[in-house]
């Protein structure tokens, strides 16, 4: 990989206030070019909508006809000639008892409280995969920038190298084993340069093309007390969408109760006859007869009564689950927390004077360059495994600050 790529990667000198990323701008942007945040903010102001037609009367029907047509004798097909024919037009409506329509209205409530709960579940795991790109982004920066100064300290070695060789305090064999060095390095900044690479893409997903400028700040990355953590377990957001979804059960079971209420309708109709004859206006109601309930209301209202259930039990598990999950997050990361003081204190610390040992001995003939190669790769992988435990409690953290919808 070329050193301007490396260079855009890092984000180097080429960053200018005017060219950097805040975490609050990337967070803005994440929010307003999600299709699935457009889809449930679309799905919420549908079922908004719907709410008001929830409980309102089913359209009226307007019947028109003829009654009492003869179609045989001297006053076949005549509208007008036989008493009886009647032309006829009717409007019925239909009306739903009144605990149906309530079940009704109160299941719309609950469908667009759902919806709701859903649309601050959907923009939490946008800020969550947010997080993790985030972050994934810069540690995968700062793994490429600690490499590139042992791909520095290698390149400055090559070149005294061979100054030190015509001067008979160096011989060949060491210049081998610093280019053998520096192939490995360029290995291994391949490897940690497409892993910058794809995270970049994983931002760039979510942001756009600004994910290509230097990234400034962090994500919710602070220290948390394990006692605030816990007590947001009943306010976690995928937690939080269970009881509309009770609701809306709730409510199709009042609804499949009703029907054991049965419906009923009126119709007025106006009926006009030959001129000879008379008008006529005619009215009539009609009640449903729900006498099968054993076989028809009682199977349904059952079922509806398993499915509160089926939702109840599974927000138990659901919150036994993720207080499970929470409590293993904190003591993984009381261990990273304790794992990172040692590394960060003396492991790292150790690591620097080993190197200015074996750098001290081989200046002074004492040691040999392998030594210093070995005890500066070591150094590198104490910085990196540093940096991976740095990645992996940030990520820790953020997810710990991620789990209650704003």
């Amino acid at each position: 990989m070329n050193s301007h790529l490396i260079a855009l990667l890092l984000g180097c000198s080429l960053a200018t206030p005017s060219l950097a990323l805040t975490y609050a701008e990337a967070l803005a942007l994440a929010e307003h070019s999600s299709p699935a945040l457009r889809a449930q903010q679309a799905a919420l102001a549908g079922a908004v909508s719907a709410q008001g037609a929830a409980s309102a009367l089913p359209d009226p029907r307007l019947s028109v006809g003829v009654e009492n047509l003869a179609i045989s004798g001297a006053d076949r097909f005549s509208l007008t000639r036989d008493f009886m024919t009647m032309q006829r037009i009717g409007l019925m409506q239909e009306v739903p008892n009144r605990a149906k329509r309530e079940a009704r209205s109160q299941g719309a409530q609950a469908r667009a409280e759902r919806d709701r709960a859903l649309l601050a579940l959907g923009s939490l795991q946008l800020r969550q995969a947010l997080n993790r790109s985030w972050l994934s982004t810069q540690f995968a920066l700062q793994r490429l920038a600690a490499l590139e100064e042992i791909v520095l300290e290698n390149q400055r070695l090559q070149d005294t190298l061979p100054g030190r060789m015509a001067a008979g305090t160096a011989q060949a064999a060491e210049l081998l084993m610093a280019r053998q060095e520096a192939l490995a390095l360029a290995d291994r900044r391949d490897d940690l340069s497409r892993e910058a690479l794809k995270a970049r893409a994983a931002l760039r997903r979510l942001v756009g093309p600004r994910a290509d400028e230097a990234l400034m700040g962090e994500g919710a990355t602070a220290a948390l007390e394990p006692d605030q953590v816990r007590a947001q377990l009943n306010r976690l957001a995928d937690v939080a969408v269970y009881p509309a979804m009770l609701g809306m059960a709730q409510a199709e079971l009042r609804e499949a109760q009703a029907e054991s209420r049965g419906d009923w309708s009126w119709e007025v109709a106006y009926s006009r006859r030959g001129r000879q004859w008379g008008d006529m206006v005619s009215f009539q109601v009609s009640f449903d007869l729900p006498w099968q309930k054993d076989r028809r209301q009682l199977p349904a209202i059952n079922a509806k009564q398993r499915e509160t259930e089926r939702i109840e039990a599974e927000r138990e598990d659901l919150l036994q689950r993720r207080a499970q999950e929470v409590e293993e997050q904190l003591a993984e990361l009381g261990a990273l927390d304790r794992q990172l003081d040692r590394l960060q204190g003396a492991g790292l610390r150790l690591a620097h004077e080993r190197v200015d040992l074996a750098m001290a001995g081989y200046q002074s003939g004492k040691a040999e360059l392998a030594a210093v190669l070995s005890v500066r790769r070591e150094l590198l992988e104490t910085r990196l495994r540093a940096i991976e435990l740095e990645a992996q409690r940030a990520d820790l953290r953020a997810r710990l600050h991620n789990l209650v919808a704003e």
